[in-house]
């Protein structure tokens, strides 16, 4: 009977590791996340400054255009006006918008340089960051791959348990599965070792050490409540994993 629990608490063991690495592997994506948001953040820059140059232009343009109106306004006006001052004044202003639309031209054309510099830019950004994205889908499908595994590696065992566990006094199976979901991880079923319950190292009372010598009796640890056995009463492979 005991030999069954062991090979069970071994085969529980499996399972614990594998739940615990289909917790871990997940988090291997953490990285390739940081990576994702940097080339995200790159190619949306990248975006951003041809777009705000584009719109500089348009600012450009209609500032422009409102120069023009603003000139034959002024133009207009020179028709009506008698004094030799308003008239002048009136030049002056005229000037000044032409000198100022003249600036604004030399901008346009040194902002759609700078568009087109920026519009490869972002075809590159692009092709490069697409790439490097790539990569990454890859490792990430390995990844889910790994997982993927270990789910399936995890599943066979469990569909194993059921058998083994049928094998097992009810008493005896259900004393393990309530200390199995009190300790959350490790053994249940631990050795006796220099008269001390190898899970908690605590010492057993003499007569508790006596029976699990003789085999006659399945003890719990009174200070943790784990099963004990005598590894010399049992020459399992399960029992040696345990005492190694």
């Amino acid at each position: 009977m005991l030999k069954d629990l062991l090979a069970l608490q071994r085969l529980d063991l499996k399972i614990e590791t594998y739940k615990a690495r289909e917790l871990e592997i997940p988090k291997q994506k953490n990285k390739y996340k940081i990576t994702r948001d940097r080339l995200d953040a790159e190619l949306k820059a990248s975006d951003q400054k041809v777009k705000d140059l584009q719109v500089e232009q348009r600012a450009c343009e209609g500032d422009i255009q409102q120069k023009h109106q603003n000139i034959l306004k002024y133009e207009n006006q020179l028709l009506a006006v008698k004094k030799n001052e308003e008239y002048q004044a009136l030049l002056h202003e005229i000037d000044i918008l032409k000198k100022q639309i003249g600036v604004k031209e030399e901008r346009i054309l040194a902002i759609m340089l700078e568009i087109d510099t920026a519009k490869t830019s972002l075809e590159e950004d692009k092709k490069r960051i697409a790439a490097e994205l790539k990569t990454i889908d890859g490792e990430c499908a390995a990844i889910d791959g790994e997982l993927a595994e270990a789910v399936k590696e995890r599943q066979l065992l469990e569909a194993e348990r059921g058998p083994l566990a049928k094998q097992i006094d009810p008493s005896l199976i259900s004393r393990y599965d309530r200390i199995r979901k009190a300790k959350k991880t490790g053994a249940a079923l631990v050795a006796m070792r220099n008269e001390s319950c190898s899970g908690c190292n605590m010492k057993i009372l003499p007569q508790v050490v006596n029976e699990l010598l003789a085999g006659s009796k399945i003890h719990s640890c009174p200070h943790c409540g784990r099963l004990l056995f005598h590894v010399a009463n049992h020459d399992s492979e399960e029992a040696a994993e345990i005492v190694a």
